[in-house]
């Protein structure tokens, strides 16, 4: 006989492990609902979601698309419709044909052009530099059909037991001709069968061929690209220049405002840079001048009156084109006379011309590279500015260019001025239309020179 209270504990202990199993069973029913599909109505177990399945395979479709897209296609130019990607207001559809073209769909070519399986009696393979063509011996009942056979003027090269060969560079003269299309270059010839004798035993014929050259990339310009109306414009050359060139009256005073010559009228100019400090005397080289009539210093017609590295070529053909000194040598002064250019002398009364140079600065002793020389008549010889006369050796021939500048050359470009070509012949400003001020008094202008010059031979 049991007592009570070890009765209660039996009691506690069963309700317990009743409730354990109870939870066990639900919890594996669960898993087997997970697990399991469910059973329809008519007892047929049920399918997954197929939105589900739908969904996975269009990811994984999107993503295999996405690696097979080519890198480019073939798009003729025909089908190429640059219209409809030209800037327009509000929103449009994506055209069908551009729609391919993003999707990577390449065009659809005619019959012809596609690879067949079946073998062809005469095949054609088209090289960027020559072109074979191969029939088959077939076609012929003749063993000496070769000799009777050609491409265009050309004769077969090669021949095995099954076909005949033409292989012919396209720089031959087979009689190749050639087509430039828009969406492909065409090179056609003709494949001649013309065989001899007093009868006929096989028909002659000619069968033409074309090889396709397809342009095949064709890219679209980024972005709009607007007409500029109202003609070329040009921005005015001032300020960050460190160079300027400025025309100055005889006097040597600036000229403010458009100046106007007569035909032959001594000119004069002024180049000047900013003289920074520097343990070293510095000297600004005038490399190039020359005279445009427009203010684009690469238009022409242009006549150049300062080149190679520093020789003034003008003063060979003219007394008054030559290099002034100054007191200054970060300051360079020259001269010139008023000219015309031939071809528009008949039209025009007035000419308007810009002078545009190109200089840099370095040190104070000239090289052939970097000088200022003028052309004396009187001894026949060329004569530098302020250094020694043997760095100008070269201005009949060709100076060399500087191997180190000191600071980058630039191209400053003048206010314009005009010239009148109506001279006042017979007055007498005609009598100093050839002399400079300085020849004007019967005096020889000054060459100022230093005492302390580099030797050539050390240049």
């Amino acid at each position: 006989m049991v007592s009570s209270p070890v009765g209660l504990v039996l009691l506690l202990f069963c309700f317990s492990c009743s409730f354990a199993l109870s939870n066990l069973s639900e919890s594996e029913q669960e898993k087997e609902r997970i697990v399991t599909p469910e059973k329809g109505e008519d007892g047929k177990q049920a399918s997954m979601p197929e939105a589900q399945l739908l969904r996975a395979s269009a990811d994984d479709s999107s993503r295999e698309a996405s690696k097979k897209l080519p890198e480019y296609l073939t798009v003729p130019v025909s089908r190429d419709h640059k219209d409809d990607l030209k800037p327009a207001r509000g929103a449009s559809k994506i055209p069908s044909w551009l729609q391919k073209v993003l999707l990577g769909i390449p065009p659809t070519l005619s019959s012809g052009e596609g690879a067949r399986n079946k073998p062809e009696l005469v095949e054609v393979r088209c090289h960027l530099d020559r072109i074979l063509v191969r029939i088959r011996k077939e076609v012929f009942s003749s063993q000496d059909a070769y000799k009777h056979l050609s491409l265009g003027s050309c004769p077969v090269n090669e021949a095995d037991k099954d076909y005949y060969y033409l292989l012919h560079s396209l720089k031959t003269d087979c009689g190749f001709e050639v087509q430039s299309l828009a969406d492909y270059l065409s090179i056609s010839v003709f494949l001649h069968y013309k065989p001899t004798g007093p009868v006929l035993r096989e028909m002659p014929f000619d069968i033409p061929l074309e090889c396709k050259y397809y342009r095949l990339f064709y890219s679209y310009k980024v972005g709009f690209h607007p007409k500029l109306q109202g003609g070329t414009v040009y921005k005015v050359l001032h300020p960050n220049s460190s160079f300027t060139i400025s025309p100055l009256d005889a006097s040597g005073n600036k000229i403010h405002g458009r100046k106007v010559y007569n035909l032959g009228d001594p000119m004069h100019f002024e180049a000047s840079g900013h003289d920074e400090a520097s343990p070293e005397e510095k000297r600004m080289y005038i490399k190039k001048c020359f005279v445009t009539v427009s203010q684009d210093p690469y238009s022409h017609p242009r006549y150049t009156v300062i080149n190679n590295q520093g020789c003034m070529i003008d003063s060979k053909k003219s007394g008054q084109s030559k290099f002034l000194s100054g007191d200054s040598k970060m300051v360079q002064k020259f001269s010139m006379g008023a000219f015309v250019f031939q071809e528009s002398a008949a039209t025009a009364s007035e000419q308007q011309f810009y002078l545009h140079c190109e200089m840099n600065v370095g040190p104070s002793t000239p090289t052939p590279s970097r000088k200022a020389c003028n052309y004396d008549h009187a001894v026949g010889k060329w004569k530098e500015l302020y250094g020694n006369d043997c760095v100008c050796n070269c201005c009949d021939s060709t100076c060399p260019p500087a191997e180190l500048e000191e600071a980058p050359k630039e191209i400053v470009s003048s206010r314009s001025w005009k010239v009148d070509r109506e001279s006042k012949v017979g007055s007498d400003k005609a009598g100093r239309l050839l002399r400079s001020p300085e020849t004007a008094t019967g005096e020889e202008p000054s060459m100022k020179k230093q005492t302390y010059f580099q030797d050539c031979d050390e240049d």
